[in-house]
């Protein structure tokens, strides 16, 4: 397993990033996104008996300017659309079977195509009415 990443950039800026499967075989660990994205997403493939050190994270105080979802598609398809400032829908593109996708800034919406199974990974609090405003349908 392995994943092709592409960028999807809206008024030069970095709003998504994309992880196309790709059946290819992968050893080790791949980061496929830079260190200093608040949600980092990685690879993973160790053979059998292979030892993670155990570990644990820090507890610090960091300031999060923007709220960051990871989307993991397990099956059907998924219509993402991409707005400008403006709010105006000006880029799309389609998740299949094992496809991901973290979204990182600005504005989206979703259409599913086929039946759709998927995960939704987000930082938390999550606080409805304070930490989402709604834009009008496509």
């Amino acid at each position: 397993m392995y994943f092709k990443s592409s960028d999807i950039i809206v008024e030069k800026k970095l709003v998504a990033k994309v992880f196309k499967f790709q059946k290819k075989k992968f050893k080790g660990i791949k980061f496929f996104t830079p260190n200093d994205l608040n949600l980092q997403l990685g690879l993973m493939s160790h053979p059998r008996n292979h030892i993670i050190e155990p570990h644990m994270h820090l507890n610090k105080k960091k300031i999060i300017r923007q709220m960051s979802e990871l989307l993991i598609i397990f099956s059907g398809k998924l219509q993402v659309f991409f707005y400008n400032k403006k709010k105006i829908k000006v880029k799309s593109l389609i998740l299949n079977r094992k496809d991901m996708i973290l979204l990182i800034s600005g504005a989206h919406g979703f259409k599913v195509l086929e039946k759709l199974e998927m995960i939704e990974v987000k930082q938390g609090p999550f606080k409805e009415k304070q930490d989402k405003i709604r834009l009008k349908r496509f």
